[in-house]
């Protein structure tokens, strides 16, 4: 029988394998990708938001892997407690469209029972991974309520 951990670093080796991945999920799973709904972040990483069904897990990281091409995905923690595994790591993408890279961190927060994954939230720096889509400035920002307007 496989813990929890084994189920999640055999799919986190396998995203690219939909035949791997599927006996590894519920068909009713929950994938959470970078926010609940957005549908601005949206128009831009098509994946984003709550979705439900193994499918949602194929067609993630099958858009992942259309969109950048993936220079590294590296594991740097992960424990479990329970059916509850978290992985912290970093990932290198080179975004196919206008060639820039982004290195970002990220999160997961896994569920898994029976050998199967039944709730999956990752979280990136998705500042960060939507800019390598960026063609013009960011935009005019108003963050800090002692300052101005600044563009990026």
């Amino acid at each position: 029988m496989k813990t929890p951990i084994e189920v999640i670093e055999e799919f986190l080796a396998n995203t690219t394998n939909p035949d791997v991945m599927r006996p590894l999920i519920t068909p009713d799973a929950t994938y959470i990708s970078l926010n609940f709904n957005n549908p601005e972040l949206q128009r831009i990483l098509p994946w984003t938001g709550t979705h439900e069904g193994s499918q949602a897990f194929i067609d993630t990281f099958a858009g992942v892997n259309e969109f950048w091409t993936i220079q590294d995905f590296g594991v740097q923690d992960i424990f479990s407690e329970g059916e509850k595994v978290a992985v912290f790591g970093t990932f290198t993408y080179t975004s196919r469209t206008l060639d820039k890279k982004v290195t970002s961190p990220f999160s997961i927060l896994a569920k898994v029972k029976d050998e199967k994954i039944y709730h999956f939230m990752f979280m990136e720096d998705t500042f960060a991974t939507a800019g390598s889509f960026r063609v013009t400035p960011a935009g005019t920002f108003n963050s800090d309520p002692k300052a101005g307007e600044f563009e990026l």
